[in-house]
């Protein structure tokens, strides 16, 4: 069985769930996740914060304008009046939903359940619509299978035994549609995998199920050897591994979630990249080999900030690392990048909650500098030790480039550099030019 998704543009009016319906009724038996339509979310997001404020006719007004968004799409969705009577009834009661939260005390557990309304309604419309047109479809409803632990990890072990016998409870069908992002947490309330959680969703069910390949269907052809918003004539890659792929989602590559590669990388699933807008495309094939003594992609992740340590107590110190790093577990906030010297460690994060505070406590080790509004380039392909001239390459495209760090070493795959914002452009171009 193979394992669907698609995100909130590819479902993101009715036109575009109608194409999605013809994309997946090829006879083949398949579970689909699907993301809410798009803007969606956002909407509930504002909704929540209305509701927090207090202010009930805020929150009452942002309704109505989604409601009425989703009256539309009923309406142009379904042909018969039977099923846009249908429709209206699954939209209407999703609505009362959120019209219900209007009246209560609102705390993180009301907007959860407020954030997972979308998925919810847009799995519900494309049940609808393919049962309009004939084609066998059960809905697999997420929160009785996708769940978090304590840590806000997926149990895995209550994925795989529940999934199937949501399966079982399903009967049989051609198409299963279940939501991606939202699930239960350990406490079993509604809760989510993050922005973006549709992608962890599918592969988590991919890797539960041991499916045949996962594709992750959005609106761009694969993932591309640069970022296309900033550089012209990018490419998608044909092959990846699922260390460079994961890589690059981290390092900047939107198409995919970060978090999506682990659970596919430990079942052996293949995850196939394609595009809704163009279903003819190849896309890009994540699986666990790739071509050899190759640079495959760059990519660029922003709101990047360096902080730099400098201090004669860590020449020869045991234990200063790890009272350094255990200020930023004191923050709960990652590090990114890190080089070290004799006298001196610098290192990156993309989160400054705690910027501040986290420089403050690190001034009882040394000097301490922080630069923000930085940019983390990076290289992937196949840098084993045994591969010459590639480092060359990078170095020679960046030559007129101020660059603040370097990273090598840390991994067979990846080479990445820290410079200034306003020379992101610059660089991306240049090492386009130069290395594809």
């Amino acid at each position: 069985m193979k394992v669907l998704k698609f995100g909130g543009t590819s479902v993101g009016s009715a036109l575009r769930i109608k194409e999605v319906g013809k994309l997946i009724s090829d006879g083949e038996q398949k579970i689909v996740v699907l993301s809410a339509m798009s803007g969606t979310t956002n909407s509930l997001v504002e909704i929540s914060e209305y509701l927090y404020k207090n202010n009930l006719d805020g929150a009452t007004e942002a309704i109505i304008g989604l409601e009425k968004k989703y009256d539309s799409v009923v309406d142009e969705l379904f042909a018969s009046a039977v099923y846009k009577e249908k429709g209206a009834a699954w939209v209407a009661s999703h609505f009362a939903t959120l019209r219900s939260f209007v009246l209560e005390k609102f705390t993180e557990d009301e907007e959860k359940e407020i954030l997972a309304q979308g998925e919810l309604i847009s799995t519900g419309l494309m049940h609808l619509h393919l049962s309009e047109i004939c084609i066998s479809s059960a809905l697999l409803p997420a929160l009785d299978f996708m769940r978090i632990d304590e840590f806000k990890e997926p149990d895995l072990e209550f994925i795989r035994n529940n999934i199937s016998t949501a399966l079982d409870n399903a009967g049989d069908a051609e198409i299963y549609i279940t939501q991606g992002f939202i699930c239960k947490n350990a406490e079993g309330k509604v809760d989510n995998l993050q922005r973006g959680g549709s992608d962890y969703t599918a592969s988590l069910i991919g890797g539960a199920l041991v499916a045949e390949e996962i594709q992750i269907w959005t609106d761009i052809d694969g993932m591309h050897n640069n970022d296309p918003r900033v550089v012209e004539n990018t490419k998608p890659i044909a092959v990846l591994s699922f260390e460079e792929a994961a890589e690059l989602a981290y390092f900047g590559a939107k198409i995919l979630h970060p978090t999506c590669v682990l659970p596919a990388k430990l079942a052996q699933v293949p995850v196939k990249l394609l595009n809704t807008m163009e279903p003819s495309a190849k896309g890009t094939t994540i699986c666990a080999e790739s071509e050899l003594n190759k640079i495959k992609a760059v990519a660029a992740k922003d709101g990047i900030t360096a902080i730099k340590i400098k201090s004669g107590r860590m020449l020869q110190a045991h234990g200063f690392l790890r009272k350094v790093f255990e200020i930023f577990e004191q923050y709960k906030t990652p590090i990114d990048m890190i080089t070290t010297s004799e006298v001196g460690v610098s290192l990156t994060i993309d989160n400054q909650k705690y910027l501040d505070e986290i420089v403050n406590e690190l001034k009882q080790f040394g000097t301490v500098t922080s630069y923000t509004n930085q940019v983390i380039v990076c290289v992937v392909g196949d840098f084993r030790s045994n591969n010459t001239g590639f480092v060359n390459q990078i170095t020679t495209a960046l030559k007129d480039i101020p660059v603040l760090m370097v990273s090598y070493g840390g991994s067979n795959f990846n080479v990445s550099v820290l410079i200034d914002a306003q020379y992101k452009k610059q660089a991306l171009m240049a090492l386009s030019k130069k290395l594809f």
